[in-house]
């Protein structure tokens, strides 16, 4: 894995510490975003000479930009199991993803419900609720979701049920979600499943399509800057009959074929749905992503990954104060969210930072009704959250999120700094 370490930008960086000394920095923030590819940036430097207006374009440079653009769409189709019937929509990232899909569920359904679960992120929860009528799925006590619950469910509302939108795996516990078991019970009570796969997608090869068709996922969504690309690019891919529907819900340049004074016609997906100026050179940094990815392997990656968190969750076990929360390393990708007894999660989060060099997140992650489950708080805990205007004293937790790049040296020297804050600090 050291060679694949030599892949990442930035891995051997030096930081400011509070003393003022320099430290090698340690990112175990990898959940919120990934640092890019040295391909990645190779290849945006490269493509830069030739990057130009796509679409309509003669010159050269613009033919070489339009076909990177748009044969991105087959590569990404490959990479995620899809196949011919479904297409690739271009957005900046899973949450626009999600909006745009909320505009094209349930065109023709007046009365539809949409069901999402309690471990989602903001993401996959407000967008729905506030266009249609939305109910959660329980998650049990460890935070995994109930699957006896979703049937319940699906039963109860007699097909009315048309999508039902959940998280291929937790941004706060990094559990795993059997979504192809899902999309079956979906498909079988009429429903259509959308997947988050923002937090799977560099971690695990997935594949929309099932050898049991009954088992295919019908939506997915996940943005570049959580798989080592930046520039700000995520997709949406589905079939394109379900999201044809409709008019799009960004109108303008590149959405249309023909204008008047009377009558709008539009164009073809995708590009009916990528209103304005695309953006290019965050089409290519994705492709250059993927491509690393396929070379490294991700069932490689996966496996390192599962060692990595397999060697934190025993090492961490030995600090004194540190509590879990339904730890464990089966089915999950590789997070693990702690607290240290008596130290704020905020000032665990600050200390590793400003004395340590350590860069982990801390808060409830854009997922604030499942934290509040898992800490166990009531309706009085959220009130008082609610008229408590220093979020740093807000209930939360502390996220540890390993990547390909991450090392067991990296572990042994986290282990140290959480040991000394114990001592340091845990009479806060």
């Amino acid at each position: 894995m050291d060679s694949f370490r030599d892949l990442v930008v930035g891995v051997e960086s030096f930081v400011p510490l509070k003393d003022g000394s320099f430290i090698k920095y340690i990112n175990f923030d990898n959940a919120a975003t990934t640092p890019p590819f040295k391909n990645v940036m190779w290849f945006i430097n490269y493509f830069s000479e030739y990057y130009s207006s796509i679409h309509r374009g003669e010159g050269y440079k613009s033919r070489v930009s339009t076909e990177i653009y748009e044969s991105a769409r087959e590569d990404i189709i490959n990479f995620i199991g899809g196949s011919k019937e479904d297409t690739v929509i271009f957005v900046k990232n899973t949450t626009e993803a999600i909006n745009k899909l909320s505009f094209k569920i349930c065109s023709q359904y007046p009365n539809c419900v949409v069901l999402t679960t309690e471990m989602e992120h903001h993401s996959n929860l407000l967008p729905w609720r506030f266009r249609f009528h939305i109910d959660t799925v329980r998650t049990d006590s460890c935070g995994r979701i109930d699957l006896e619950n979703l049937e319940k469910k699906l039963k109860s509302y007699y097909g009315m049920v048309k999508l039902v939108a959940i998280t291929y795996a937790s941004n706060v516990t990094g559990y795993i979600n059997p979504v192809h078991e899902i999309a079956a019970l979906c498909h079988k009570y009429g429903a259509k499943i959308f997947v988050d796969c923002a937090q799977i997608i560099a971690h695990k090869k997935i594949s929309m399509k099932n050898e049991d068709e009954r088992k295919n996922l019908d939506f997915i969504a996940f943005s570049a800057h959580k798989m080592y690309a930046p520039f700000g690019i995520g997709v949406l891919v589905g079939d394109k009959n379900s999201l044809s529907s409709g008019i799009p819900d960004i109108k303008g340049g590149g959405t249309v074929k023909v204008v008047t004074d009377d009558f709008v016609v539009w164009d073809d997906l995708p590009h009916k749905e990528e209103g304005g100026t695309p953006n290019v050179m965050g089409v290519a940094a994705l492709i250059s992503a993927i491509n690393t990815l396929n070379y490294i392997g991700l069932d490689k990656v996966e496996e390192y990954e599962k060692r990595l968190l397999k060697y934190a969750s025993e090492a961490l076990k030995d600090v004194k104060d540190i509590r879990f929360y339904c730890d464990g390393i089966e089915d999950k990708v590789a997070i693990i969210p702690f607290n240290i007894e008596g130290v704020n999660h905020n000032d665990v989060a600050r200390i590793l930072s400003e004395e340590y060099g350590i860069g982990v997140r801390n808060g409830c992650f854009c997922a604030q009704p499942y934290v509040h489950k898992l800490l166990n708080l009531n309706r009085s805990d959220i009130k008082n959250i609610i008229r408590d205007s220093d979020i740093t004293k807000r209930p939360g937790l502390v996220r540890l999120s390993f990547a390909l790049y991450n090392t067991f040296e990296e572990i042994d020297r986290l282990k140290f700094a959480l040991e000394e804050i114990v001592k340091k600090y845990s009479s806060i």
